[in-house]
């Protein structure tokens, strides 16, 4: 696997390196030694997917938080994304900055989300799917969220969304002084 640095603290984006021939490819998409090496938290305790139908459906920007905060791997494995994430960690020095990267079931990319980040994503295509595998268990009492389209991270979103839920449209704008994300 391929580690590139995003330029927020303890996030990367990881390409496969493939190794093909006639019958296509095979390529490692996460390995414990490696992530650990590489010093990523490599507890993996959940894994789950999100199916989206529509073009322009937005989901997010979540985060739990403290003790529950979670590490997550997000890759595409069917359409494509704009994956968002924003540091949240208090005393981060890229506290409040975004990343954002196109994930595509072809380009094969993911990206790693440590603890304290907010994460969200966009569908570029219809029937998009999205695979998380978390360090943490899903504590419903730790979810929270902030506003997608905060002027304060400044995200700039591919196109605006066409599909967003009431609760993700509902978030708060980050406040910078708090403690509780």
């Amino acid at each position: 696997m391929v580690f590139t640095e995003t330029g927020l603290a303890g996030a990367f984006l990881l390409d496969v390196e493939r190794h093909g021939d006639e019958r296509g490819f095979f390529a490692r998409s996460w390995c414990h030694d490696e992530f650990a090496a590489h010093g990523l938290n490599p507890r993996l305790v959940q894994c789950s997917i999100s199916r989206n139908r529509m073009k322009g459906t937005l989901r997010g920007l979540h985060y739990q938080s403290a003790p529950c905060a979670e590490a997550k791997l997000i890759r595409c494995t069917m359409g494509a994304i704009y994956d968002a994430i924003v540091d949240l960690r208090p005393g981060s020095p890229t506290r409040g900055r975004y990343f954002g990267a196109v994930l595509t079931a072809d380009n094969h990319r993911a990206l790693y989300v440590p603890e304290g980040f907010a994460h969200g994503f966009l569908t570029l295509a219809v029937d998009s799917e999205v695979l998380y595998q978390m360090s943490e268990y899903y504590h419903p009492e730790a979810a929270g969220g902030v506003r997608w389209n905060d002027p304060a991270f400044g995200i700039a979103w591919p196109d605006r969304p066409v599909v967003i839920s009431d609760r993700d449209a509902s978030y708060p704008d980050f406040d910078s002084r708090s403690e509780r994300y």
